[in-house]
């Protein structure tokens, strides 16, 4: 067994261990330095990397780069760093891109629709594999290779296709509905790109991505750099 087989073959057997709490902020950056170490693969520029040349590329401390890591039990060589193709593959296999998920989606919209054509999804692990609306245009056409149902067909389909992922791009009213419509079927995990929180019931994750609330930060730092340059 070499190298490599050993160090993947170290981390399946960790894989039983009891896991720790991990910090959203390791989690919001792993993809970050994921995307970067496929492009440095890509531009053949070595075998090893560092946490110092990964921290200034991506004007991150190397410190927390190096924790960061550690969080996903990544190990450096001494005088060496990282093998590249090594921390590609610990970084897909701890935040399981490499295990592909299905999901649903509901609410075949203009954002609906984006979504449904985003092919790196698959690179993330994630295969929406169904949609649903109420919209009678919409009802039986395949959109970027997806098909649509009508909504009264989630729950059995669910139920029987045994998803437990759901991704909700609806308007404001209907939202908390469909959502315990989504949980009643078995979803336990719902992306929530609708613009109002929704509540769930404990033991159900909920990630919501306010696209307003997001454009509002970003107005703001912009009139914030533009008061510091006058």
């Amino acid at each position: 067994m070499n190298e490599r087989e050993v160090s993947m073959a170290n981390m399946e057997d960790r894989n039983d261990l009891p896991t720790r709490p991990i910090p959203e902020p390791t989690l919001r950056r792993l993809p970050l330095y994921y995307q970067y170490l496929k492009k440095v693969r890509d531009e053949h520029k070595g075998d090893f990397i560092s946490c110092t040349q990964i921290g200034n590329d991506l004007s991150i401390l190397p410190i927390q780069v190096r924790k960061d890591l550690g969080i996903a039990e990544a190990v450096g060589k001494p005088k060496l760093g990282y093998s590249i193709d090594d921390l590609i593959s610990i970084i897909e296999t701890f935040l399981g891109w490499n295990n592909t998920k299905d999901a649903y989606l509901v609410g075949v919209g203009h954002l609906g629709m984006a979504l449904l054509g985003f092919e790196r999804f698959k690179e993330y692990g994630l295969n929406i594999i169904a949609a649903f609306d109420i919209d009678k245009e919409k009802i039986g056409k395949t959109i970027h290779g997806v098909k649509v149902f009508h909504l009264g067909k989630l729950h059995n389909m669910v139920k029987r296709m045994g998803i437990k992922i759901g991704i909700l791009t609806v308007p404001a009213p209907p939202a908390q509905e469909l959502t315990d419509e989504m949980v009643r079927a078995g979803i336990q995990a719902i992306w929530n790109f609708s613009p109002v929180k929704v509540n769930v019931p404990p033991g159900i994750i909920v990630q919501h991505e306010n696209l307003a609330s997001s454009l509002v930060v970003l107005a703001k730092k912009l009139t914030l750099a533009r008061q510091n340059q006058s």
